[in-house]
């Protein structure tokens, strides 16, 4: 496989053995098995096995996995040398990874419900050996690994998966599978030929010319025209080594051997291209990447920004290339934590745009939903506060998932966000080539408002445009946007898209006088007129109540608030008008009709009251007033009557405003009442929910916990059954050593008796039988309750005298019915050389005894 290089890979150079990285859960021994079983001895790369293991036992994962390859299985040290053609196994109650080509041991942090041992070695693995590494995930439960794996492929690295199908837990592959990050999908049997097939390809990325082809070549043009066609964006702007990686990494899978026969397989493989688009889009990304950059500001940087003069209370900041949103919330977060811990900038508030080009990493973003494995980038307090436990990991509170908007955006194309406070621009510029680079630059800081921020990736800069932007802390790539900048004027830099220097978000307002109209034009002169002195006082509103508009003389019925400015009709309504009004708008909102309001009494400035009618009326037409409401006031002018009418009148109005204040009191009373019923069940609802709450996380803490458990339990279970099936093996055959024996004592027609250090029997051949009155119930009798036809009454003496001094003992006997035997007494010695009783043989020697006789009577006297 031709060399990868990948920007995002650190510069330490890989080990000289090339590691793969094997995770296994549930039911991952016969999978291991078979992996390991199919890898020839020699094939010049090293194993690393990670399996969830029960941390209070001793595992037999290492001799098991001995018996299915001729390479050395090694149980993992620390600081123990990594070798080419070793496998080596993780230890009970540690996490594994490699470092500078050594394996590193440390004890878990997590609680075993929480532990990711395979995302721990995977990650290593990644940022270590970058895209030489391998990573390879079979049979087990939960999602351990894909966290991993997807550090693996983002580095360029091989990444595969146990074909789902054939896994006793099948939770671990989908997992893998449904993130996107599997290279290769095979049984376990078939994993190593996929995975060594793919080594040993080297494509040829310019037909016949050796060397890196540039994006004008022919075949990359086609495969980037048919990018563009089938996804809309255009990646011509993007370096030629980023898009040769995912291109060979795709060819590698494909088996495809030249650029020129990839680009014939996109034509006619739709699907191809969008997994190309995929693949050109992989984002690495985490909460917190780079902490000294978060710890920068949240100690200096966003306290200053909150901390300028005349600074706007909200702020916009803009994350570029977002992927599924971990920077975004991590920003949220920050500011979130900044502003309680500043008592002066409660009342600030952070809008955050978050744009991405793929349509998965948003869709991911916007769900706010991730792994269990974000705890090894987010401190427990930060999870404790701004995270909820969902399924098997968190998901981020509404709190902040609000604070964040997130779209579909190709920065090189569509228009920006504009009067932004922060930009972060992290790790995208380095796959763009120096020409997009020198767009983009200019073009963040048209976006920026005075004193922005701009923050970078650590392997970014701002180039020569020194002038545009001044470093604010260097190493980490913080700059803040410069103001005087000559010749840089109002127009967009960036031309991809149609210009926006003539189009902005809201009109601008002059200063100057309105342009007078001609004078000849008689309506308009007139109509304007008659707006100006007879229309009546009114004002339109937003939704919250802000004042965007403003006709005739307002100042009888509002007045500006004490404080800092506020146009807020709310705030600015005068005595007497502010609940009716407060009250009206929400009514007009849920009608077409307006709503009226007679004769309410406002208080003048001068300490008269004067009656007006109000009129509140929601807008939906014309479109640029749609969803507005405006408020017309109308002063009400009593006319002359006599004196006694007026007294009359006067006297009924009284009655008439006292009654409506004695109304009001009790509305205001009751409503009071509702307010406070309101908050304690407010109180109590959400006591209660933070108690069911605490139950949740607790119960599914429990769970977690007992999931683990169960996935040790499932791996001992394992390596016990395999065990089991090696004694019974064992077993086996020594049932067949004893029938063996068994047979072997009864063919040689000799009696003999086993006894134990007691004298008990332990065992005996058939021959014995016949001598000594013996069946196999007597298994376990002393020697002394046996009757025997041998006349041999020391025969108990001198077996005890064997065993105690381990003299052989020899006598010839007879028996009653007249035979002779040479009865013999051995120690019996078991295979550790110790004694464990005796060994008593009998052996028929009547025909020699007779035939002695015989000689002895014929010799002559």
């Amino acid at each position: 496989m031709a060399a990868l290089t990948n920007l995002d890979a650190p510069a330490t150079p890989p080990a000289s053995a090339r590691i793969v990285g094997i995770g296994a859960s549930a039911g991952g021994l016969a999978p291991l098995e078979a992996f390991l079983a199919q890898i020839p001895p020699h094939s010049h790369m090293a194993y690393v096995v990670v399996q969830h293991l029960d941390p209070n036992h001793k595992a037999m994962l290492t001799e098991i996995l001995q018996r299915v390859t001729s390479m050395p299985v090694r149980e993992a040290t620390q600081g123990m040398p990594i070798e080419a053609d070793c496998v080596y196994v993780i230890a009970p109650n540690t996490e594994l990874s490699v470092v500078a080509g050594m394996l590193n041991l440390a004890k878990p942090s997590e609680p075993r419900g929480l532990r990711l041992p395979i995302n721990v070695l995977f990650s290593s693995l990644a940022s270590h050996q970058g895209e030489q590494a391998i990573g390879v995930i079979l049979s087990g439960m939960g999602s351990d690994g894909t966290l991993g794996l997807q550090a693996i492929k983002a580095v360029g690295g091989l990444t595969a998966v146990q074909q789902p199908d054939t896994a006793q837990s099948d939770a671990m592959p989908c997992s893998a599978i449904e993130a996107g990050c599997a290279d290769i999908i095979a049984p376990p049997d078939e994993l190593p030929a996929r995975i060594f097939a793919c080594l040993s390809q080297a494509p040829d990325m310019n037909d016949a010319d050796a060397g890196e082809p540039e994006p004008e070549s022919p075949p990359m043009q086609r495969i980037l025209r048919l990018l563009q066609e089938r996804t809309q964006h255009d990646f011509s702007l993007y370096k030629p080594s980023t898009l040769n990686r995912r291109m060979e990494r795709r060819m590698v899978i494909h088996d495809i051997a030249s650029l020129s026969l990839y680009a014939d397989f996109l034509q006619h493989n739709p699907q191809e291209l969008d997994l190309l688009f995929k693949e050109v889009l992989i984002g690495v990304t985490r909460f917190f990447r780079d902490s000294k950059v978060w710890q920068q500001l949240a100690e200096t940087t966003l306290p200053d920004l909150l901390a300028r003069p005349g600074c706007d209370p909200h702020l916009r900041a803009w994350v570029v290339g977002c992927s599924t949103g971990e920077e975004a919330y991590s920003l949220a977060m920050v500011f979130t934590e900044v502003v309680e811990e500043l008592s002066s900038a409660h009342h600030f508030s952070l809008q955050i745009f978050a744009s991405d080009l793929s349509p998965d990493a948003i869709a991911t973003a916007r769900r706010g939903e991730y792994p269990a494995g974000i705890s090894d980038s987010v401190s427990p307090g930060r999870l404790t506060r701004f995270f909820s436990r969902h399924n098997n990991g968190y998901k981020i509170n509404s709190a902040i998932r609000d604070m964040v908007l997130f779209a579909q955006q190709d920065v090189v194309l569509d228009p920006p966000f504009t009067r932004l406070d922060l930009i972060s621009c992290r790790n995208l510029l380095i796959y763009f080539d120096q020409s997009l680079q020198r767009r983009l630059i200019p073009l963040f800081h048209y976006s920026l408002r005075s004193e922005g921020v701009l923050l970078l990736g650590n392997s970014e800069t701002v180039g020569r445009y020194t002038q545009l932007f001044s470093p604010k802390q260097a190493t980490l790539r913080l700059y803040q946007r410069q103001d005087n900048v000559p010749n840089s004027g109002n127009r967009l830099p960036v031309k991809s898209f149609p210009p926006l220097s003539r189009i902005t978000k809201e009109p601008d307002v002059s200063t100057s006088k309105p342009p007078q109209q001609p004078s000849d034009n008689l309506q308009t002169a007139a109509d304007q007129v008659l707006l100006q002195v007879y229309a009546p006082a009114a004002v339109v509103v937003n939704d919250e109540g802000d004042i965007i508009y403003i006709s005739g003389r307002t100042g009888k019925y509002l007045e500006p608030a004490a404080g800092k400015a506020n146009w807020n009709l709310h705030a600015m309504a005068r005595e007497g008008l502010r609940a009716a009004i407060g009250n009206a708008l929400r009514q007009s909102t849920r009608q077409n009709e307006p709503v009226q309001l007679s004769g309410l009494q406002v208080q003048l400035p001068g300490g008269g009251i004067q009656s007006v009618d109000v009129t509140v009326q929601a807008l939906r037409e014309p479109t640029a007033l749609r969803g507005m409401t405006m408020i017309v006031f109308r002063d009400i002018t009593l006319a002359q009557a006599n004196a006694s009418d007026s007294r009359e009148k006067g006297s009924s109005a009284t009655m008439t405003r006292e009654a409506h204040a004695a109304e009001l009191q009790q509305c205001q009373e009751e409503i009071l009442s509702l307010r406070e019923e309101n908050r304690v069940s407010r109180e109590e609802l959400q006591s209660a929910n933070e108690e069911l709450q605490s139950t949740n996380e607790e119960l599914q803490s429990t769970n977690e916990e007992l999931t683990t458990s169960k996935e040790e339990m499932q791996s001992m279970n394992e390596e016990l059954q395999t065990i089991n099936a090696e004694m019974q093996t064992k077993l086996d055959d020594l049932a067949l050593a004893q029938s063996d024996m068994k047979n072997l004592l009864n063919s040689i027609e000799i009696a003999i008796l086993f006894l134990d250090q007691n004298l008990n029997l332990r065992r005996f051949t058939d021959r014995a039988s016949k001598i000594i009155s013996i069946r196999e119930g007597d298994i376990g009798r002393p020697l002394s309750d046996l009757t025997t036809s041998l006349e041999y009454p020391d025969l108990i003496d001198d077996a005890l005298n064997t065993l105690s001094t381990l003299a052989f003992s020899e006598k010839q006997v007879t028996t009653t019915d007249g035979r002779w035997f040479t009865v013999r007494i051995m120690p019996y010695c078991r295979l550790d050389n110790m004694i464990d009783g005796v060994v008593i043989t009998m052996l028929d020697i009547t025909d020699t005894k007779e035939l002695e006789q015989d000689l002895r009577n014929n010799v002559p006297g």
